[in-house]
């Protein structure tokens, strides 16, 4: 009866407690979990068997741990019996399973194994093999059985040498025939080490490199053209007295008024002025009027001035000016309407001339300014009152000729005469025509007064005639005195109106120059200059403090630049 070749399953278990063999190692009981170990038929590869003195029994024992055994619960559901030699290993392998040997114990077996060409299908069979043929594969001595001869074959300790090994326990002497040198082959780590401490040796001396190429073009770029600005400041440049000066624009007092009376007096009333005379002192006409009376470019132009400062003889305007620029500094303060002055020459002295002279000129400058605004405003009020003036008499001129062209000072009343006398006439008229329609009534009226009062109403009509023709003759023709009458109305008109602007183009004039005297400009010195007992400038440490900032920030600059147009390239 055959049956299929099973592999034999074996059970992992924990050990609760240390066993004798492992105290002999020296190790300890360990606990651990160990997986089964790969038997024959399931992927194992299989061991080769080599040749020894007892080589039947390794036969043996190899075919008998190498063959397949069949489960004990299939194995006697087959009918099938262990043998006894198969027994006993399977006791030997679970009396080593309980020793509770680690997974490092039962590698360091399987390799001893394999070196001594022991057939084992598990870590425990090797280690039941190695016991068997007087190995200890928990000894720490152990691992110098891995020494493999020249010949290729291992060379076992001997049993009583393992039991000495075992019985010393304090450090023994090196016997200097057995000793050996080290090998000249390097392993890894240390390989790796000496190649690591290359690298940091290369950073550090790259490092260092690049930190002295810093230092160098730090010390040429930046601290050596500070030291020259340094000499230059500190040795070389020709000391510089300031005098100081302040001046306020003031306005005349306004009438409280007038929407101007507020500002007068104020910032708000004289910024502009303040401003314009700013300007003019930092002009060139003020350099040039200030040479023309003191020598200003004569000053700068002595020998011993060094030669950043000292003009040349033949100095232009413009460097002259330059020069100006940099002695004379300006400043207008419009929260507080103060001007600042201030000037600098080798002499003290000249420098409160020059700052003198300066605020003459300021002052005749407000004053021509204040005056010209006057000037313009007066110029149009006068100009207006002049012309009303001049109209006013044209008016009246034309008035007088009208009044002689007719040789009737009123021909509005010898036309209201005239009229009255027609009315009178009219009315005698009517009182004769109806004495005379009275007298003749009668049957037998007396001839005489009838005659009488015919005469009358003719003499009444033929005045009537006479006076209508010479009314008639007033109101036509060119020189009628209806006419007249209303040229002469017209011119009175005129007249009257050239009063009124007359009196308007007064009125404003007498405004205007009030309100150009509230325009006078006084410029009133408030801190006069004094001549200065020590040098002001040049200001040696703070130039060159600022010296060294500003090659320290040219130089940022710089590498800043390179750096980002040499990354741009590269990338």
């Amino acid at each position: 009866m055959t049956t299929k070749p099973k592999a034999k399953k074996f059970r992992i278990r924990r050990s609760t407690g240390g066993t004798a063999a492992a105290a002999t190692s020296g190790t300890g009981a360990v606990r651990a979990t160990d997986a089964t170990a790969p038997q024959a038929g399931h992927g194992s590869q299989p061991l080769r068997l080599a040749a020894s003195s007892n080589a039947s029994e390794a036969q043996q024992s190899g075919a008998a741990a190498s063959r397949p055994r069949p489960d004990s619960a299939q194995a006697g559901m087959q009918g099938q019996v262990s043998s006894p030699k198969e027994a006993a290993i399977d006791a030997e392998i679970d009396a080593i399973k309980r020793e509770g040997l680690t997974g490092r114990q039962l590698r360091m077996a399987r390799r001893l194994a394999q070196k001594h060409n022991l057939p084992a299908t598990s870590d425990y069979d090797a280690v039941r093999l190695l016991r068997k043929q007087g190995v200890d594969p928990l000894q720490r001595t152990n691992m110098l059985d891995l020494v493999v001869s020249k010949d290729g074959e291992t060379k076992p300790e001997a049993p009583e040498a393992k039991k000495e090994a075992k019985k010393i326990q304090l450090p023994q002497t090196v016997d200097p025939a057995r000793t050996t040198l080290p090998s000249t082959d390097m392993s890894p780590a240390q390989r790796r080490e000496i190649e690591i401490g290359q690298i940091q040796r290369d950073i550090a001396r790259r490092r260092r490199r690049k930190m002295l190429l810093l230092l160098t073009r730090l010390a040429f770029f930046v601290l050596l053209p500070t030291m020259i600005v340094g000499w230059y400041y500190f040795r070389v440049a020709t000391p510089m007295y300031a005098s100081k000066s302040e001046f306020v624009i003031l306005q005349a007092d306004g009438s409280l008024g007038s929407v101007g009376g507020f500002f007068a007096g104020t910032q708000f009333a004289t910024s502009q002025d303040s401003i314009s005379v700013q300007s003019f002192l930092e002009s060139k006409e003020a350099m040039l009027l200030l040479d023309r009376d003191l020598g200003f470019k004569e000053h700068f132009q002595q020998s011993w001035i060094d030669p950043i400062q000292r003009l040349a003889p033949d100095a232009t305007n413009e460097e002259a000016y330059k020069t100006y620029s940099r002695i004379v500094t300006i400043g207008y303060d419009p929260t507080e309407g103060v001007i600042r002055m201030e000037v600098a020459a080798t002499d003290p002295q000249v420098s409160t001339e020059f700052s003198e002279k300066l605020l003459s000129y300021a002052e005749a400058r407000v004053n021509n300014l204040s005056e010209k605004k006057r000037e313009d405003q007066m110029r149009e009020a006068r100009a207006s009152f002049e012309s009303a003036q001049t109209e006013r008499r044209k008016a009246q001129e034309a008035l007088v000729t009208l009044q002689q062209q007719g040789s009737i000072l009123d021909p509005e009343g010898v036309i209201a005469g005239l009229r009255a006398r027609i009315n009178q006439v009219e009315v005698q008229l009517q009182e004769k025509e109806l004495q005379l329609a009275a007298l003749l009534d009668n049957a037998r009226p007396n001839q005489a007064k009838v005659d009488g009062a015919r005469g009358d109403v003719e003499r009444l009509r033929n005045l009537l005639t006479s006076l209508n023709a010479e009314m008639l003759d007033a109101s036509n023709g060119e020189n009628s005195l209806a006419q007249l009458s209303v040229r002469i109305q017209m011119a009175q008109a005129d007249l009257a109106s050239r009063d009124l602007m007359l009196q308007s183009a007064l009125q404003q004039m007498e405004t205007t120059r009030m309100e150009a005297n509230r325009q006078v400009r006084y410029l009133t010195v408030s801190v006069n200059p004094v001549p200065s007992e020590e040098p002001d400038y040049p200001r040696a440490f703070e130039n060159t403090i600022l010296a060294f900032l500003v090659f320290a920030g040219i130089y940022l600059m710089i590498s800043l630049t390179a750096s980002i147009l040499r990354e741009q390239v590269s990338s």
